[in-house]
């Protein structure tokens, strides 16, 4: 079988969806890997270390006659529309986002496994791709605001007097603000945190946070996600974080709901009111915001406070980031294999069901196809 692992395109994507590690057992097995050349590069990979590892490295296009394409961003629709009907593809799809892609997939007759579609259960931990790349991003979007506030993270108490810590508030406790909070603590800060979901106030605490209680009622999405506000709650919430947020010296922003632009959580006369040296943090700018007027790529002053919209977070980590995104890729590619190292796609199985977002020309994912049809 050819296994193809591509050069990401997309500007600012630096990470690759397969290291060494993950293609010497495929070597191994009996496949032919073919790497494009500079593929891992960003992520310390050279192209030596592949061909070390038993892959073959090609100046050019890996996609003709792949029998398996893996990837980290959205295929774009012309490399979609060159792949050979039932090919195989496992890498992010956004198919919320990029419905040409989609298309491009589907009509090709390509079998596409979206790694954001994987189902957030037991069985697929190995292969939960989001949850590795939110690790990666709550840890960087605290080096953000650590290395843009003038002023120390943790206390220090010297012979010139004592340096008070910083206060930082987390707003959204899923794996990236649970990391984020992680970091923040590590680096000595004061760190508060709030969520919609009940949950995730023992996981709060349990990091040595203080878990913000706003006396709203509480809200619980499905898969542990958090569930979309309606718009009277949402402005109550944000009526009752604006003190926390006058007070906090740094604010990280993470709450997101999949598929659907981020929630609101802070308005700009929010932002105008923290102090001097502020910093805000928005790691879901590409979805939005969780900031208004946010835009990803984008810094700007709102008053007293630096604004940072993060975008490609993931990507600025790029060696470990792709250590845990090649393993989960690679996890999902043995579950579509038998024990001779033939595709075998069950789809009957859960894991590859709920992952499978294009197959024999038809697109399964139920609100993807709802969507390409303009019903939703």
């Amino acid at each position: 079988m050819r296994i193809a692992v591509v050069a990401e395109r997309r500007p600012g994507e630096r990470r690759v969806a397969a290291l060494p590690a993950t293609v010497a057992p495929l070597v191994r097995a009996g496949h032919e890997v073919v790497v494009a050349s500079g593929a891992g590069v960003a992520a310390l990979a050279g192209d030596d270390a592949y061909r070390a590892a038993g892959a073959t490295v090609v100046d050019g296009d890996v996609l003709t006659g792949a029998d398996v394409v893996l990837h980290v961003r959205p295929l774009l629709p012309a490399d979609a529309g060159a792949l050979r009907p039932g090919a195989v593809t496992i890498g992010f799809a956004s198919p919320a986002t990029e419905p040409d892609g989609v298309r491009a997939l589907r009509d090709a007759g390509a079998t596409s496994f979206a790694m954001e579609l994987v189902p957030r259960i037991s069985r697929a931990q190995s292969m939960d791709a989001l949850t590795s790349q939110s690790l990666v991003t709550g840890y960087r979007c605290v080096l953000e605001a650590a290395v843009r506030l003038p002023r120390f993270f943790p206390l220090f108490m010297t012979a010139a007097g004592t340096v008070p810590p910083a206060t930082v508030l987390v707003l959204g406790a899923g794996v990236a603000g649970l990391q984020a909070i992680a970091t923040a603590k590590r680096l000595g800060a004061v760190v508060q945190a709030y969520d919609v979901r009940p949950s995730s106030a023992d996981e709060v605490r349990s990091m040595g946070a203080t878990f913000l209680d706003l006396g709203l009622e509480v809200l619980e999405g499905s898969g542990g996600y958090a569930r979309e506000l309606g718009e009277d709650r949402a402005q109550r919430q944000r009526e009752a974080l604006a003190p926390y947020v006058a007070k906090a010296d740094a604010l990280i922003t993470t709450a997101a709901v999949p598929g659907r632009q981020a929630p609101l959580l802070v308005t700009s006369d929010m932002v105008e009111a923290m102090g001097p040296g502020s910093v805000v943090v928005d790691l879901a700018a590409e979805s939005g915001g969780n900031v208004q007027g946010v835009v990803a790529g984008e810094t700007r002053q709102v008053r007293h406070a630096t604004v940072v919209g993060l975008q490609d977070a993931a990507s600025a980590m790029p060696a470990d980031a792709s250590r845990l995104y090649a393993k989960n890729v690679a996890n999902l590619l043995a579950l579509l294999l038998d024990d001779a190292g033939a595709l075998a796609l069950d789809l009957d199985d859960e894991i590859v069901d709920a992952a499978c977002l294009t197959h024999a020309g038809a697109v399964r994912h139920a609100p993807t196809r709802l969507q390409l049809e303009g019903t939703t």
